[in-house]
């Protein structure tokens, strides 16, 4: 897909982020995951959506569960609901995407292959696959803010090093590159950006432990047992105001941590686990032209739109 993406008329552009949607066979569980997806759609009307990660999953399943037959038939199934729309959309892997059946370039091939994607495979050089930059234009068609997608890859490389994986030196040093090209010194202002991927920096830990945050964190944070430096990088770039992850399930808080927003989507699939009491549904974020900020806000399964979530205040134990 070669349409530019660009502000509305009105000045906003609006993202939905589903993620997490464990699509395996399209039996019943995935089958509610695209009511969920149509009615986030239809209520939100999304300039773009976003998929973080584990849109598919190729893992282990209990014993007389098949794993998914056709991790390339699955992925198209997953984002049919979107590309039917014509809805530009975009994505980055998860750990879950591409475990058995099929490898992260093959299934970069199968989402390049659709009519209205805007993933781009990024380059080959860089760790995972989907390191890429996707701008958005202002009503005069000139640079308005930008939008980063990063692989977080899936299982630490390293025998000594348990867990999950991380965001690689060589993906950080070609983003800080990035920032840089699309913010020359020339330029004033920093474009507004925002970063999307799969599993959670560390940080996302440090900021419930030390920030008022709005939302619900019923798991650990599985983030990668070693530090990267991703969010420092961030911090010194200097253009991105929020970051958006998946991976956990039921948490779904955000908060600001050295004035960067990060931010957890709401888990969309019903393919996977969940908790009691918080129904499947996706997070929206709404840009608006000119502002160096966002407005975010939950879409859940019955339609109803979230846009105050409870306030945790670990300095005064707090709960909402």
């Amino acid at each position: 897909m070669n349409r530019p993406l660009s502000f509305q008329p009105n000045g906003t552009f609006t993202i939905v982020q589903f993620t997490d949607l464990h699509w395996k066979d399209g039996g019943t569980e995935d089958r509610k995951t695209r009511e969920l997806m149509e009615l986030v759609m239809e209520s939100e009307k999304p300039d773009l959506v976003v998929f973080t990660g584990d849109i598919i999953y190729t893992g282990d399943t209990s014993p007389g569960i098949e794993r998914c037959a056709d991790p390339a038939q699955a992925f198209r199934d997953a984002v049919a609901a979107v590309e039917e729309r014509s809805i530009p959309w975009a994505c980055v892997f998860g750990n879950h995407d591409t475990e058995s059946g099929i490898t992260r370039k093959e299934l970069m091939q199968v989402a390049l292959s659709h009519s209205h994607t805007v993933t781009q495979a990024g380059p080959e050089e860089l760790a995972g696959e989907g390191n890429y930059v996707l701008e958005l234009l202002d009503s005069e068609g000139k640079p308005a803010a930008n939008l980063y997608f990063l692989d977080s890859g899936d299982y630490s490389p390293l025998e000594r090093v348990p867990g999950y994986n991380w965001v690689r030196r060589n993906q950080i040093n070609w983003l800080v590159s990035e920032s840089a090209r699309l913010n020359p010194p020339e330029r004033e202002n920093k474009l507004p950006a925002l970063a999307f991927f799969h599993i959670p920096v560390p940080e996302y830990q440090e900021l419930w432990d030390t920030q008022v945050c709005y939302g619900h964190k019923f798991e650990p944070v599985c983030c990668s047992p070693v530090n990267s430096g991703l969010f420092t990088a961030l911090l010194e770039m200097g253009d991105v105001i929020g970051t958006f992850c998946g991976h956990d399930h039921v948490n779904d808080y955000h908060g600001t941590l050295h004035g960067i927003r990060l931010c957890y989507g709401r888990a969309s699939g019903y393919n996977t686990y969940g908790k009691d009491g918080m129904p499947r549904g996706a997070r929206v974020i709404r840009l608006t032209e000119g502002e160096a900020g966002f407005n975010t806000w939950l879409r859940l399964a019955d339609g109803s739109a979230v846009h105050e979530q409870p306030v945790h205040d670990p300095h005064s134990g707090q709960e909402g």
